[in-house]
């Protein structure tokens, strides 16, 4: 048992919920171990860091995190200032990745593949508490090693594994076919993309902030090239709906954001096709042809390039041999799922929650961050900061820290970069 409670605590995904999980951890003096598959820290984040967040600062850094970054000579952001992806990776993750505190602990290309207890499968209960978890990592050379801990914190997110463009969450025909032409979550458009769009017809799939950000650099783009077209294929019954709250939003950020897409439909510099379900897609004389159906019937939408931003969705296969329980419509911990369905609750209705909420009956394992919302589009970094508290609370045995959860936001609650849902 020694033994056992020397081991380190492990810590999938070297992103803000992770790093924020090492920062309790060192505060609390437990030993713990950072897998991160990516060769950078923040491998998630660097795929939109061209994009603004909708929240501010001061609901971007973690509390742990904020105290030993405050050890170093490290100039904390304005706090009201709305940081893009590049500036939360460039202002704060990395300052924090290379503290004497963080930076020996993290592994880059070190992929966790699959994670057990150490010689005890799902199905044996004997003994299996006091088993070490053994996780199986590969790296960048594709040998894989075991390693041990005493407690796993998953905080590996989801942005990795998007939502195909099928309305039954599968692929249509031709998508796999013609993944080339594909572009899943938010290209650089206007940066390290740009040649790939401009002069293209485009087409984007989605009703999310992911897909309207696309959309309103593929119009900054048009500027360049008129005879650019534009298609907005969503399966909402009316567009308006994908607005947000305009001039009466809760952020005026994501209003404003809103508002501009909003009227490049109004001076049709964009198409919509709404509701447009996606059946299939295939290729002639070198352009792609969408097909689907919607109110008219079937339809096609030839374009040159597609961007599906249909939502996010967790990748579970390597969890296959523990013993989690998650909810079969959310796939979020079974205790989180009623606080957080996108059905009834935006980022701002979210209740606060810790330990309680994201326990599985696989002892001292936990599901954090993004991948603790499964397919809910509604998590947000102050949640996930206040999540890792709860659970390194519990973790060293402080459960009565671990059950005061608190979570202060504004009134009408805030979203970072939010998954899109139809």
């Amino acid at each position: 048992m020694n033994n056992f409670n020397k081991l380190p605590i492990a810590i999938i995904g070297a992103g803000p919920i992770g790093l924020a999980a090492a920062a309790h951890l060192s505060q609390k003096g437990q030993p713990f171990i950072i897998f991160e598959a990516g060769n950078q820290i923040a491998a998630n984040i660097r795929s939109w860091e061209h994009v603004a967040m909708f929240s501010p600062w001061k609901y971007n850094i973690d509390s742990a995190s904020s105290e030993i970054l405050s050890r170093y000579d490290w100039t904390k952001p304005d706090r009201n200032n709305i940081p893009t992806g590049r500036e939360l990776i460039e202002q704060y993750l990395i300052p924090l990745s290379e503290t004497d505190e963080i930076k020996p602990h993290i592994r880059l290309n070190s992929k966790v593949i699959s994670i057990s207890r150490k010689r005890i499968n799902k199905i044996k209960n004997y003994g299996r508490e006091t088993a070490p978890f053994v996780l199986h990592v590969q790296s960048e050379g594709y040998s894989v090693v075991a390693a041990y801990a005493r407690a796993v914190i998953d905080a590996s997110g989801t942005w990795q594994n998007p939502t195909p463009m099928g309305s039954a969450g599968l692929p249509v025909s031709g998508e796999l076919e013609y993944k080339d032409h594909i572009h899943y979550g938010i290209p650089d458009i206007l940066g390290t993309h740009s040649d790939r769009y401009l002069t293209k017809n485009v087409a984007v799939i989605g009703s999310g902030h992911s897909a309207i950000n696309a959309l309103l650099e593929l119009a900054d783009l048009k500027k360049q090239s008129p005879t650019m077209k534009l298609f907005w294929i969503l399966r909402k019954s009316n567009v308006s709906d994908a607005y947000g709250g305009l001039d009466n939003d809760e952020l005026p950020g994501r209003g404003r954001v809103g508002q501009r897409v909003k009227e490049l439909v109004e001076d049709r510099q964009v198409e919509v096709l709404t509701p447009f379900f996606v059946d299939a897609i295939s290729k002639a004389e070198n352009r792609i042809i969408i097909t689907g159906e919607s109110n008219k019937g079937v339809e096609q939408v030839v374009v040159d390039e597609i961007i599906v931003a249909t939502g996010l969705k967790p990748d579970l296969e390597m969890l296959r041999e523990l013993r989690i329980s998650l909810d079969t419509i959310v796939e979020s911990p079974v205790n989180l799922a009623p606080l957080i369905d996108p059905n009834i609750h935006s980022c701002g209705s979210v209740e606060p929650h810790g330990e309680a909420e994201l326990s599985h009956p696989e002892k001292d394992f936990y599901i954090v961050g993004m991948k603790s919302y499964g397919r809910a589009p509604t998590f947000l970094l102050a949640t996930g900061f206040e999540q890792v508290r709860s659970v390194v609370a519990a973790l060293t045995g402080d459960w009565k820290a671990a059950k005061e959860v608190q979570l202060e936001l504004p009134e009408t609650g805030v979203c970072g970069v939010p998954k899109a849902i139809d």
